[in-house]
């Protein structure tokens, strides 16, 4: 860390400039208020300590002036017996904290390490903030089905609150991308989004990467590295795949869940947070409560809101768009110039069921933006083994198996299953026994 030192009294001025380059810091010294305005208009400083009664500027006024240079910067105020009053009032001017003279360098080293921990969490989120910028820009949102704009109608609702929210729905169905999007309607879209994947680390590194560990805490934790959780201070943590966090990973969060403290592994200091925590999950997680594979008190912790994202096939309005979205999206990386798609090749991709859902759709158009070599994506580019059942089968099999789906998902509530497929629940009844559909138990 680069400090300056301010202070009239050489000897305390020298005293405190060597303790400070032997626990490894740069070091520059100043004598007054306009030496260190000076060297400040030279050099940038991490943190400046400044003696509060010195000749001339004192260190409330120099601080000020500093402050206009480089407003980065951070202040510890030195004070004598019966300046407490002065020091406050430097510290709601803006210094950071102030210490009492003689010095008790345990004290200055514990507050020279928390400035040190919020100057390099202050200079991460800058950075990502705007790496998300680019990575999630609004325009890329696709939603022209009915289905959609709903979603999007509680999406704009929920964002505003600080609630939990848990989205449902199959792999590839845009969960990420609806969880960003409450981020960026929210009151905090102007601090960080992280996400995490619950699955894709195993448990014990999983621990670490949400709450963090000093050094030492195990082997090969050789400094201290800073946990989802604490990131996303004032920001918002996205937890996908919360299905397949481990039982005893369950216990921990639900106990940060109570008032977002929590404590790093290998600390027992504990850490407080103001984070908004959205969830995804492909799972039923009911059903995995009933298995005992997950914990019902955390289920209702983060089932405050549920949103369910409908699969591709339930909302074949939105394949057209984000067709066309992806064809420009990858023409503009591979500097191709293809006009559109041609109406048979639509055709065979609104009609497609999509298992791997948005996820899939993308690679499809990845592909045939590459193979492509006129000016439109023909039926050419889309490979026909992709349609198996649909395109081999007659009308009545596609619709009876589109009826079965969607019963399997309303667990057979006709009703519901009407809704989704547009019809009158007598009408479902008579399809039901015309095709001779049985509920599977």
């Amino acid at each position: 860390m680069n400090i300056l030192v301010v202070d009239d009294e050489p000897a305390q001025r020298d005293l405190l400039a060597g303790y400070l380059k032997k626990q490894g810091h740069s070091v520059k010294t100043a004598g007054n208020g306009d030496e260190a305005i000076r060297l400040n208009s030279e050099d940038t400083f991490d943190l400046a300590i400044l003696d509060l009664k010195m000749p001339g500027l004192d260190g409330v006024e120099t601080m000020a002036r500093m402050k206009k240079i480089d407003p980065t910067t951070y202040f510890i105020i030195l004070t004598g017996y019966g300046t407490v009053e002065s020091a406050v009032r430097a510290m709601k001017l803006g210094a950071y904290d102030y210490l009492n003279k003689p010095i008790n360098l345990d004290e200055l080293e514990i507050i020279i390490n928390r400035i040190g921990e919020e100057k390099g969490l202050h200079q991460e989120l800058d950075l990502l903030r705007s790496e998300l910028n680019e990575f999630f820009p609004v325009e890329s949102f696709v939603a022209e089905s009915d289905e959609m704009k709903e979603i999007l109608k509680i999406v704009n609702r929920v964002a505003k609150s600080n609630a939990t929210v848990l989205l449902l729905g199959e792999s590839g169905t845009g969960k990420e991308m609806i969880a960003r999007l409450i981020h960026r309607l929210s009151p905090r879209r102007e601090r960080r989004f992280i996400p995490i994947s619950c699955a894709a680390l195993p448990e014990t590194l999983l621990e670490s990467e949400l709450f963090g560990y000093e050094r030492g805490a195990f082997t090969g934790a050789e400094k201290r590295h800073y946990g989802k959780f604490e990131l996303a201070h004032q920001g918002t943590l996205f937890l996908d795949e919360i299905g397949d966090l481990p039982l005893s990973t369950q216990v921990k969060l639900l106990r940060v869940l109570q008032d977002f403290t929590f404590e790093r592994l290998g600390s027992n200091r504990p850490i407080k947070v103001d984070v908004r925590l959205l969830s995804a999950t492909n799972q039923n997680l009911q059903k995995k409560i009933a298995q005992g594979k997950f914990r019902e008190d955390l289920y209702y912790r983060l089932n405050v809101i549920s949103i369910e994202i409908p699969p591709l096939r339930e909302r074949r309005g939105d394949i057209q768009p984000l067709a066309e979205y992806f064809l420009k999206k990858f023409c503009q990386r591979s500097h191709k110039e293809i006009k559109g798609i041609t109406p048979e090749a639509l055709k065979r991709l609104v009609r497609y069921d999509w298992p791997g859902n948005i996820r899939e759709l993308e690679n499809v158009m990845e592909r045939a933006v590459v193979l492509c070599t006129g000016g439109y994506i023909t039926e050419k580019e889309i490979p026909l083994e992709w349609h198996t059942e649909q395109e081999s089968g007659s009308l009545a099999q596609m619709e009876k198996s589109h009826i079965e789906r969607v019963l399997r998902k309303t667990g057979w509530n006709l009703s519901e299953s009407a809704r989704i497929l547009g019809i009158h629940r007598n009408t479902l009844r008579a399809k039901i026994k015309e095709y001779k559909i049985k509920k599977k138990v």
